[in-house]
């Protein structure tokens, strides 16, 4: 007897950012700056918090929409960083990280056939997600536009498709590092506003913006619209402890909260204790980070320049999406590849973020400032040779 699996599921793809990276990992001394983990180590006084709470047997079930404490610290934190009021009780939801949030979004928000437009290049598994839930992502390209969804684009997209559920917000941006002001926000919100749509903020870059650029969420417009997700890993250089959030609109919370109960029951508790330290008192710490961030951006994006590279306008996250010179050849996944052996330095293929990503690569800064200047050093002797 032949089995088969979940045919919704024939329709996805491996995350082509790991496969690459694993892909080029036996190439000898290579430098790779292929994923978006901070090189940093998660901060002392977050340890500490994790340790004490083990030590201090927290170690049993968690409520499911998280801990009292840290949906608390969740709320202050919004409100001290973005200006947005929310009640922990009702509308704040602890998550494994984004990636389960962006999940619960879709599973609680779709109906089978039911639309996501998605301002592309994009992460890559926005498309896995909306499909599994069996949802039809509808892509727009912003190439032409310095990497942003403009509200006359978006307008002319709700209006043109039929059955839209929401619209996916990723700022600032994985892959681009480009962001949107409050004016170009304010404009994107009336449009959403006018089509009756949601949307979803995926803002896990929000506190990692440059040249003062100051982060201001959609949701500030339209609060009853917005569903807002966030997390820890990347800020406060917490990858592999897995905690992100929601903030969500209270009428329709009950779906989102019965879909992530369903799916994990709750976050590791002692975790949550550590993201509380983190949120409470780690600004310092992330203001740190932040920093070194900047200036690592700011030395790349000239040095680049001057081998070719065309780059977006990124004013935060740790990515420089990088046109390959006319020069080179224009197939990302061949140049990534050729660059890996023979300059052993390891970028991202730009298809790796849909279609509209081809003829670029992603450059992950979040890697030592000494590393990134013999990557430079790297390519001029490639590119000159």
């Amino acid at each position: 007897m032949k089995h088969s699996t979940n045919k919704n599921f024939e329709q996805t793809k491996e995350n082509y950012i790991r496969y690459f990276d694993a892909k080029i990992s036996d190439v000898p001394d290579i430098l790779k700056f292929t994923m978006g983990e901070p090189d940093f180590d998660m901060p002392d006084l977050v340890k500490e918090a994790a340790i004490k709470a083990i030590e201090s047997n927290y170690s049993h079930y968690a409520p499911s929409a998280g801990i009292p404490e840290l949906r608390e610290e969740i709320v202050a934190y919004l409100k001290r960083h973005y200006d947005l009021d929310y009640d922990a009780n009702k509308q704040i939801l602890v998550t494994i990280g984004v990636t389960e949030a962006l999940s619960v979004a879709a599973n609680a928000l779709l109906n089978p056939g039911e639309k996501v437009v998605i301002p592309a290049p994009y992460f890559s598994l926005y498309d896995n997600i909306i499909k599994t839930a069996y949802g039809v992502p509808i892509h727009v390209d912003t190439s032409s536009d310095g990497f942003v969804c403009t509200a006359e684009k978006l307008d002319e997209i709700l209006t043109k498709e039929k059955n839209v559920k929401y619209v996916l917000l990723n700022y600032p941006s994985n892959p681009t590092g480009t962001s949107y002001n409050e004016e170009e926000l304010e404009a994107l919100a009336k449009v959403i506003k006018k089509h009756k749509v949601y949307c979803v903020a995926d803002e896990v870059y929000a506190d990692l913006t440059y040249d003062g650029f100051k982060h201001t969420s959609i949701a500030k417009f339209i609060p009853e619209q917005t569903i807002v997700l966030n997390g820890l890993s990347k800020s406060f250089a917490m990858t592999g402890m897995r905690v992100g959030y929601m903030a969500i609109p209270e009428d329709i919370y009950q779906s989102f909260y019965v879909v992530h109960q369903s799916t994990v029951t709750c976050v590791s508790t002692p975790i949550q204790k550590a993201a509380v330290a983190a949120l409470r008192n780690g600004d310092e710490e992330m203001e740190h980070m932040r920093q070194a961030y900047e200036e690592r951006r700011n030395f790349l994006i000239p040095e680049l320049e001057k081998l070719g590279f065309e780059i977006a306008s990124p004013v935060g996250a740790f990515y420089l999406f990088l046109k390959i010179p006319k020069n080179q050849n224009q197939d990302d996944k061949v140049f990534a590849l050729e660059l890996a052996k023979n300059a052993k330095v390891g970028l991202t293929p730009g298809s790796a973020f849909g279609q509209d990503g081809a003829g670029y690569v992603r450059l992950s800064y979040a890697a030592s400032l000494e590393d990134l200047k013999e990557a430079v050093n790297r390519l001029n002797n490639y590119f000159l040779a």
